[in-house]
């Protein structure tokens, strides 16, 4: 089984130059680079895409992820304080009777 290649930022960043910046084909970088043409490709979209957070690496959220996280969490913990006021009314509800 292979094992999968790793490329650091900058390794990523310089390639993506050599396309956008120094008007080598994507398929002449690739082969001085020595990675397929399909990959460099993609590194060139998200790069495109990403307005400067390309290549975080594993965990790194781009901005709009870390609050869309931050937002599922604060939902999840109102849904909680909801349903404990539920299960309170019910029971002083319940005492007063």
């Amino acid at each position: 089984m292979t094992r999968k290649k790793k490329y650091s930022k900058e390794f990523k960043l310089d390639a993506v130059n050599l396309v956008l910046e120094q008007n080598y084909t994507k398929a002449a970088a690739a082969r001085s680079l020595d990675v397929n043409p399909n990959l460099l490709g993609r590194w060139v979209k998200e790069f495109e895409e990403d307005d400067g957070h390309a290549f975080r690496g594993n965990g790194k959220l781009t901005p709009e992820q870390l609050e869309l996280r931050q937002l599922r969490e604060e939902v999840k913990r109102l849904k909680m304080e909801k349903d404990i006021l539920k299960k309170a009314t019910v029971f002083f509800a319940k005492e007063m009777k």
